[in-house]
C-alpha cells in the first residue's frame, strides 16, 4: 500500500492519530504513572531519594539516546520491525520493573524499559513525516499530542490511585498492558509508510552524511537546541513538582497529580490551535510570540516567588500561561525544523528527539541535587530553562534584518 493511502479522509486522519498516539504516550506512561511513587519506591526498596531518582534519569537516558538508534535504522529496514521491536522489549522490562526486588534491579530494567520506548516515540513521528508535510503535518502531530496528553492528563491520578490501592509495582504491570494494546493496534491497522525504494535508496553512509548536514544545518540545530531548553524547564517540573507540591504545599498524591495534570493539559490543548493558527498566519510567525509568552510567564512566577509571593494558585497560573505556549511551540518548531529532511525524517527526528531528552536528563540530573524540594529553586530552575530557550531562539531565527532567517 501507497503511504498516502493510509492518510486518505478524516477518518483514516483520525485513526492514525489515535495509534500513532498511543504508541507515542506508551514511554511517557511509564515516566507520568511513575511519579507519585517516588517516595513509596525508596520506602519498599530500603533506598535514597538520590537512587530513586536515578531511576528517572536512567530512564531517560535510553529513551534519549535509543531514538538516535531506531530513527535511522527506520530509514533503512522501514518503520515496522524497529517500532514493535522496541514495544517488545518495553513490555519486557516493564515486566522486570514489576519484579525486581531492589534499586539496582529497577534501575537495569528501568535502563532497558527507556529503550523500547524510544522506538514509540521516534518512529511515529517519522511516520507522520511520511504520510504528511506543512500544515498538514503539524495538524496530526497535534492529534498525535492530543492522545499523547492522555498519559501527563490522566497516568499521575491512575498511578495514584493504583499506588494506593494496589501497590507501586502495580504501575508498571499496567504500562506493560497499555503497550500490547498499542503494539496490537498498530500491527493490524497501520501499514508500513517507507516504501521498498525509499528503503533502498537510503544507506548507512547516506545517514551518517545527513547526520553531518544536520549537525551543520544552522536553523535545524537551532531549533533543537531551543525545543530543547523549553522541554527542559517542563521536566524540571516533572522531576521536582512531587516533592515540592507534597512537600511545600502538603499536598497529597491525587492532590499533586492533579497539579501535575493541569499543567500538562494546558501544554496538550494549546498544541491543538498549533494546525489551525499555522493556516491562518504560517508556522514561521508562531515561533517567536510563543517563545516570548513562555519566557514571561516563568521568569514572573520565579520573580513572585523569590519575593515571597508563594502562592499555590498564581504558581499554577503562571506555570499554566507558559506551559500553554510550549504546547504551540514545540510543533510549530519541529515541523520547521524537519521540513527540508523528508527523505531522512527518521534520522532528523530521532536526531532531534534525543538532543532534547539528553539535554532533559541533564537538566534533571542536576536539578534533583540542587533544588531538593524548594519552590523558589523550582520556579527558578524553570525559569533559566524558558531564557536559554528565547536566547537560542533570537540567535537562530533573527537575521541581519531582523526578520526570522527561517522565514527568508
Amino acid at each position: 500500500m501507497h503511504p498516502s493511502e493510509s492518510s486518505r479522509g478524516p477518518a483514516r486522519f483520525l485513526r492514525n492519530a489515535l495509534i500513532l498516539g498511543l504508541l507515542t504516550a506508551i514511554g511517557p506512561f511509564a515516566i507520568d504513572m511513575y511519579l507519585p511513587s517516588l517516595p513509596f519506591i525508596g520506602s519498599s526498596l530500603n533506598a535514597d531519594s538520590d537512587k530513586v531518582l536515578m531511576s528517572l534519569t536512567a530512564f531517560f537516558i535510553t529513551f534519549a539516546f535509543g531514538q538516535l538508534v531506531f530513527g535511522p535504522i527506520s530509514d533503512i529496514t522501514g518503520r515496522r520491525a524497529p517500532l514493535y521491536f522496541g514495544i517488545v522489549l518495553f513490555i519486557g522490562a516493564s515486566i522486570g520493573c514489576a519484579l525486581a526486588e531492589n534499586v539496582e534491579t529497577l534501575i537495569a530494567f528501568r535502563f532497558l524499559q527507556g529503550l523500547g520506548g524510544a522506538a514509540g516515540i521516534v518512529i511515529p513521528r517519522a511516520i507522520v513525516r511520511d504520510l504528511h508535510s506543512g500544515v498538514e503535518e503539524a495538524r496530526l502531530l497535534g492529534l498525535l499530542m492530543l492522545v499523547f496528553s492522555v498519559s501527563p492528563l490522566l497516568a499521575p491520578l491512575f498511578g495514584s490511585v493504583i499506588i494506593e490501592a494496589l501497590g507501586w509495582r502495580t504501575v508498571f504491570w499496567f504500562v506493560a498492558g497499555i503497550a500490547v494494546l498499542a503494539g496490537g493496534l498498530g500491527l493490524l491497522l497501520v501499514p508500513e509508510t517507507r516504501s521498498p525504494a525509499q528503503r533502498a535508496e537510503t544507506s548507512l553512509g547516506g545517514l551518517l552524511a545527513t547526520g553531518r548536514q544536520l549537525f551543520t544545518d544552522r536553523t535545524f540545530m537551532g531549533l533543537t537546541l531551543a525545543t530543547s531548553f523549553a522541554i527542559s524547564a517542563f521536566f524540571v517540573f516533572l522531576a521536582n513538582a512531587p516533592f515540592v507540591m507534597m512537600g511545600q504545599y502538603g499536598l497529597s498524591p491525587v492532590g499533586f497529580s492533579i497539579t501535575f495534570s493541569l499543567n500538562a493539559a494546558a501544554f496538550f490543548f494549546a498544541a491543538q490551535f498549533c494546525g489551525r493558527l499555522g493556516a491562518r498566519y504560517g508556522l514561521k510567525r508562531l515561533i517567536m510570540p510563543s517563545i516570548i509568552g513562555f519566557t514571561a510567564a516563568m521568569v514572573l512566577v520565579f520573580a513572585l516567588n523569590a519575593a515571597g509571593l508563594q502562592s499555590l494558585v498564581l504558581t499554577m497560573a503562571l506555570l499554566l500561561a507558559g506551559y500553554g505556549c510550549l504546547g504551540i511551540l514545540l510543533p510549530t518548531a519541529s515541523v520547521l525544523a524537519l521540513e527540508s529532511y523528508g527523505e531522512a525524517a527518521g534520522m532528523a527526528s530521532s536526531l532531534m528527539a534525543t538532543l532534547q531528552l539528553a539535554v532533559g536528563a541533564i537538566v534533571i540530573g542536576v536539578s534533583g541535587k540542587i533544588i531538593n524540594g524548594a519552590g523558589v529553586a523550582m520556579t527558578g530552575g524553570i525559569a533559566l530553562c524558558a531564557v536559554a530557550t528565547l536566547a537560542v531562539a533570537l540567535l537562530t531565527l533573527r537575521g541581519s534584518s531582523g526578520q526570522p532567517a527561517a522565514a527568508e
